[in-house]
């Protein structure tokens, strides 16, 4: 749910207050809306003046705030499509987040099944939609929650409870389980700065957004001077985060993250729900992916929808959609795809006829729209594997080096970690917003990064599902982290057509494609960490998630792998401790890790490449 929600990646909730003002589009109603326990919800309501007809409600719960002024309307230009077809908009603050009352807590669960009297968000969602049917004037009895990110999580909650009202939801970047994957872990690999941040944005103040306070620009610096995780309350939190406080007491998948867990929870899908993505999401990629997937095994109706497009947090909401970073697609995304969602509302809420794939897929590389029945595909594609050889070699044709010879290797050392994204690491939004598309030449040269690639491909390798890196390896130490990327190398040459003024140079720019982390103690499962056999060979299987992309003929297609992702994921001791967040100082080692490419020990990737 990550840091740049507040203001950018929940799309635009409202225009700016304007001076001299603009001619009003809507009327204001502001409530405080009774919960089933008596706690009440600030809310507020734009009701369009130009409407004779009722209409349907679009609803978003969310902890970031409402607007203040009555004039700070729903957004003429990222909701245009919508304002035309017709809707009330509707905002409300959840539990402990400024005026409204109770107590917030960051991924507060869903209540205990048998618990009959208690509350959660799916229970607070009910009763809002049942508050503003008989409330709100000019409504026709239907309501969709929608959002982004912990706006989009509040909304799959309501699944579990769902008012009949309810006609549909869209969760766009909802995180799923914060243990596996999303903002908080990736993969039981603690994702430091994200979560620390994050706590003390939301936790410090109720009604107020307070920035950690760094005494330096560059956050890499602060995180690695910081040494062990047990200093952070020590020295700074002090008890006053509950969130760290939770993140501290609970380094395993327990209870605790299984509660939060959200698609596991959810029962058979009843409610329509357009899942919207972006590939390069920085905070909440595999959220949504992983709860269209728990929804497709129930969805016998047809009411479960996909939309992935080349976008970063909330970047659907752009103005354009056109250009992530450096990265040109060709035509103005965001803008298509919220034509595609005014029509998927409309025909939920206005009885419109849709004529929509299940999943609609934005293949980068080539920069076209796929209409598929289901993501990943079932059919059309080809598991191939692309091994790791001699020499930084990356090829389809399996090693033939004996178990002798057949490893690279590298010294992972904690006090030195692989920077995320090129130093300085500040706190900027806009930095944050884009590193997954920043060149990844600022590594590629250290000591601690190994890199095959493939020869220049001639012909197109259209990657069209899921990605798995197998590695084989093993490390001196008892416990590692092991970071893989996917990346596209674009071609050397610059073509006469790329060469105006305002065109970048991307001759040899690496592109990630697809990335991720495994904690190597949890590589049997995420229940019971389990310490490493120090220097034997042992399978790391990480899932880098389905994609889309063509990678070009005359690319090259790239992959790095290394241990540390600084600070992104905290610092592995790469000794085996209980719990990393109480480690000492004295726990972190050095470590030589090699990855093995031999006939017996085969690392690689494992592409599903389309057939087309």
């Amino acid at each position: 749910m990550g840091l740049v929600m507040v203001a950018a990646a929940s799309g635009a909730i409202y225009a700016a207050h304007l001076t001299p003002k603009k001619p009003r589009h809507f009327d204001a109603i502001r409530a405080m809306v009774p919960m089933r326990d008596g706690v009440k919800l600030e809310t507020v309501v734009f009701v369009p003046r130009q409407t004779h007809a009722p209409l349907p409600m679009l609803i978003k719960r969310t902890p970031y705030g409402v607007a203040e002024k009555d004039d700070d309307e729903p957004d003429q230009d990222t909701l245009r499509e919508l304002i035309a077809d017709g809707y009330v908009f509707v905002y409300q603050n959840i539990r402990g987040r400024f005026k409204s009352e109770g107590t917030f807590e960051i991924d507060r669960p869903l209540r205990d099944p048998g618990d009959e009297n208690g509350t959660d968000e799916a229970t607070d969602a009910y009763d809002t939609i049942e508050w503003l049917v008989h409330n709100v004037p000019n409504n026709n009895g239907r309501a969709c929650l929608r959002g982004v990110s912990y706006d989009a999580w509040t909304a799959v909650l309501a699944l579990a409870l769902p008012h009949p009202a309810l006609k549909c939801i869209s969760e766009q970047a909802s995180p799923n389980d914060m243990f596996v994957n999303d903002d908080i872990h990736h993969n039981g690999a603690f994702r430091l700065s994200v979560s620390l941040e994050y706590a003390a944005l939301m936790e410090t103040k109720k009604d107020e957004f307070k920035e950690f306070d760094f005494d330096r620009k560059d956050t890499y610096d602060w995180y690695l001077s910081l040494g062990s995780l047990a200093h952070v309350d020590e020295r700074y939190v002090h008890g006053t985060l509950p969130s760290w406080e939770d993140y501290v007491a609970h380094p395993n998948r327990d209870d605790f993250w299984k509660k939060r867990a959200t698609a596991e929870r959810l029962p058979k899908s009843t409610v329509p729900n357009l899942n919207v993505a972006g590939w390069w999401d920085q905070e909440d990629l595999v959220g949504p992916l992983d709860i269209y997937a728990k929804l497709e095994e129930s969805d016998s109706k047809h009411l479960n929808y996909l939309v992935v497009g080349p976008w970063n947090h909330g970047g659907w909401f752009a103005a354009t959609g056109r250009k992530l970073g450096v990265v040109d697609f060709g035509s103005d995304t965001a803008k298509e795809f919220r034509v595609l969602q005014a029509r998927w509302f409309a025909h939920w809420l206005h009885d419109a006829p849709l004529d929509l794939p299940e999943a609609t897929i934005f293949e980068t590389g080539s920069n076209r729209w796929r209409k598929l029945d289901r993501f990943p595909p079932a059919t059309g594609i080809t598991k191939k594997k692309l091994y790791f050889r001699a020499g930084g070699a990356l090829s389809f044709d399996p090693p033939t080096e004996s178990d002798a010879d057949g490893f690279d290797s590298y010294v992972s050392d904690p006090a030195n970690p692989v920077p995320y994204r090129p130093r300085p690491i500040t706190t900027s939004n806009d930095e944050w917003r884009e590193w997954l598309v920043q060149d990844q030449r600022f590594v590629e040269h250290r000591t601690d990064v190994l890199t095959w690639k493939t020869d220049v491909l001639d012909h197109d390798v259209v990657v069209l599902g899921d990605i798995m890196a197998e590695l084989q390896a093993s490390t001196s130490g008892t416990d590692s982290d092991f970071i893989v990327k996917l990346i596209d190398v674009y071609p050397d040459t610059k073509l006469e057509k790329d060469a105006g003024a305002n065109v970048p140079d991307l001759r040899g720019f690496e592109l990630i494609i697809a990335c991720d982390v495994l904690r190597g103690r949890f590589r049997n499962g995420f229940e019971r960490p389990e310490p490493i056999v120090p220097n034997a060979v042992t399978k790391f299987a990480i899932d880098l998630h389905p994609n889309a992309h063509a990678f070009l003929k005359g690319h090259r297609i790239m992959v790095q792998v290394q241990s540390t992702w600084f600070p992104l994921i905290d610092r592995n001791p790469q000794k085996f401790v209980d719990n990393i967040f109480k480690a000492d100082d004295a726990d972190f080692i050095k470590a030589t890790q090699r990855v093995f490419r031999s006939r017996a020990s085969a690392s690689g990737i494992v592409l599903s490449v389309a057939n087309d």
